[in-house]
């Protein structure tokens, strides 16, 4: 059932417990910034440790893939960006995409939303519909190389707020109005954990993401239509993903597997513009 504007509180967030996750995590939280990726690459360049996150009650031109942008009402969402420094080598840093989407998914699954999963490479859905979304950027400082991870995740959005049919939010799929202060507690420890035992685990920590992706990934399995730069298309089964985070599609040719940097949108194969 549709869950109206006037019910929803949209809260601010709480910094003192925030504060609590130092040193491990800084949380700087902003009234509104235009992309919170933006600021945490500022931050990044201008000598940022690992760990510190820039929040936004209000993020008024987020940006996505492809450099798509929209805007949530204030206090809607939970909208933040992580600097993390990667001692991986640079060939492993796609997965940070995957395991922050399957991290949020895993998250929001305990907290009883059951239908999440996540879509390759960068979306996590409750259903067929989108819930979060996932922008990783590498960036150049001073320091060395940077990942900026930002999630975007609908909290409290109401049909009439959502910026395509294809999404939902929290409120929507439940009917009440999730803590933003302490969802975003929970999604900032178990990010930092995972990207901890990923990066102290070596190539078994990363055999096992695939693993546990793959099975908790709604595109594996599917036929999908793949759009391509240019134009093109790729039809047929997704049918694994590889040792690189790439996905494997097998059609009428064999197997062919694409990076997220290769496709416009993977969507199944029977689905409308807007899946």
């Amino acid at each position: 059932m549709p869950v109206t504007a006037p019910q929803m509180r949209r809260l601010s967030l709480d910094d003192e417990p925030l504060a609590a996750l130092a040193p491990e995590l800084a949380v700087e939280v902003l009234e509104s910034a235009t992309s919170t990726n933006a600021v945490a690459t500022e931050r990044a360049r201008g000598g940022a440790a690992e760990g510190t996150v820039v929040v936004a009650e209000h993020q008024t031109a987020g940006r996505g893939r492809l450099d798509r942008t929209w805007e949530t009402p204030p206090r809607a969402s939970l909208t933040f960006s992580l600097v993390l420094r990667p001692a991986v080598p640079a060939g492993e840093w796609p997965w940070l995409p995957l395991l922050t989407g399957h991290t949020v998914a895993k998250v929001l699954r305990g907290r009883g939303y059951a239908a999440a999963g996540v879509k390759w490479p960068n979306d996590v859905l409750l259903g067929e519909r989108k819930v979060a979304g996932i922008l990783v950027e590498r960036v150049e400082t001073p320091a060395g190389p940077a990942a900026i991870v930002g999630v975007g995740l609908n909290v409290s959005l109401t049909e009439d707020d959502l910026p395509v049919p294809n999404a939902t939010s929290l409120a929507l799929e439940s009917g009440t109005e999730p803590d933003r202060t302490g969802l975003l507690l929970e999604l900032l420890r178990s990010l930092r954990e995972a990207y901890d035992a990923w990066q102290a685990g070596g190539p078994d920590a990363t055999t096992h993401l695939r693993s546990s992706y793959a099975a908790a990934c709604v595109t594996v399995g599917r036929e999908v239509r793949v759009s391509l730069p240019g134009g093109g298309e790729l039809l047929g089964r997704a049918t694994g993903i590889d040792p690189a985070g790439r996905l494997v599609v097998t059609g009428p040719e064999g197997e062919t597997v694409v990076g997220a940097g290769d496709v416009v949108h993977v969507r199944p194969a029977d689905a409308g513009p807007d899946q």
